[in-house]
């Protein structure tokens, strides 16, 4: 945001207690906030394993801060949208603490109905903008210029989302974007690179990591019931008519449109290394996937890996019937399902047998 000349507060960041000490002494500044670096909101309120209470605080003394950084790195953060056992807090900011006369609400996000992004704002703190624009009229400009340089950023960063809450005024009159939430569009990724390098992966599964290397989407789920699809839409519908017949999904898995064989092998390999996997359902609509690549890379996935737990295979779409071929002479014992309802049905009732 600084790059782009959005107004922020000064601020370091640490890794460690002592990083810490040196940050808030070099800081020079008349009041500190220390702030858990984690990808989850709710910190204020958040609870660390250490016993410490809060994951943002504020002090005069950077003692104080060192003090209150070995109570934060090293140890977990939970918070409303973390898991139950909380995040590591790895790393720490400390910033320049502001006075904040008056907090508002400010985003820019992509809004399908609009087909474009929308600003959204909101005055909070009960000082209507007319009477500011009256009594503080270069109040206005000030935030109308901090605007036009978040929008530049927006388009600048491919952006679906900047929220800025608070977007909040000093007593001398400064605007300053306090805190921030910026959410990026995957597909832009070749040109943001810089960007994209920052990406913390050390607070994903290791299995999401594991399938990024292979261009598969996955997010584990807390079923037994393994998804491996080509779509997200279709993935979804998978899970919902997996949970509608009465199992639970083990996972969301997209294998995407470009499928080839080895990814079809990996995806595999990363269901079975799943412990709670009791049985994997696949379900495949070829349009610009080829079935018969599907079944191949199945095939030889199950002689590999050895398989042990129950398959059951859809496959509808191009080139279905050698698809169809390839896996009923494998010799492998593969459940072939009709369409997705008798997918699912199948793949619950062989859980149920276990």
């Amino acid at each position: 945001m600084a790059d782009h000349g959005v107004t922020v507060q000064r601020f370091f960041v640490a890794d460690s207690a002592n990083d810490a000490l040196e940050a808030a002494q070099r800081l020079k500044a008349k009041e500190i906030v220390l702030k858990a670096q984690i990808l989850a909101g709710g910190r204020g309120k958040g609870i660390f394993n250490s016993g410490l209470k809060g994951g943002v605080h504020l002090t005069k003394d950077p003692k104080t801060v060192e003090q209150l950084a070995k109570q934060m790195i090293g140890y977990n953060l939970s918070t409303k949208q973390t898991p139950k056992d909380g995040v590591t807090v790895k790393k720490v900011m400390v910033a320049e603490a502001l006075d904040i006369l008056r907090e508002t609400y400010f985003a820019i996000l992509m809004d399908r109905a609009c087909n474009g992004p929308v600003m959204v704002g909101s005055p909070q703190g009960g000082v209507d903008i007319e009477e500011v624009a009256v009594t503080s009229p270069e109040l206005i400009f000030k935030a109308a210029d901090q605007i036009k340089k978040l929008y530049n950023l927006f388009l600048k960063i491919d952006a679906t989302q900047v929220e800025v809450n608070p977007f909040g005024e000093t007593p001398e009159g400064q605007v300053v974007c306090f805190d921030a939430k910026i959410n990026f569009d995957d597909n832009a990724e070749f040109r943001q690179k810089e960007i994209f390098a920052m990406d913390d992966k050390s607070e994903n599964e290791p299995i999401e990591n594991e399938a990024a290397k292979y261009d598969l989407k996955y997010i584990g789920l807390d079923g037994n019931i393994a998804c491996f699809v080509n779509g997200a839409g279709l993935a979804m519908a998978t899970c919902d008519i997996i949970s509608l017949n009465g199992g639970k999904p083990a996972n969301f898995l997209d294998l995407g449109g470009g499928v080839k064989e080895a990814q079809v092998y990996q995806a595999f390999k990363l269901l079975t290394a799943d412990p709670k996997v009791e049985a994997i359902l696949v379900n495949i609509f070829g349009g610009i996937v080829n079935c018969a690549i599907i079944a191949n890379g199945i095939t030889k996935a199950c002689q590999e890996l050895e398989l042990k737990v129950p398959l059951v295979v859809r496959l509808e779409g191009t080139n279905v019937q050698e698809a169809q071929r390839i896996l009923s002479e494998s010799g492998l014992p593969i459940t072939s399902a009709n369409d997705l309802e008798d997918a699912a049905k199948k793949a619950v009732a062989s859980v149920a047998k276990k």
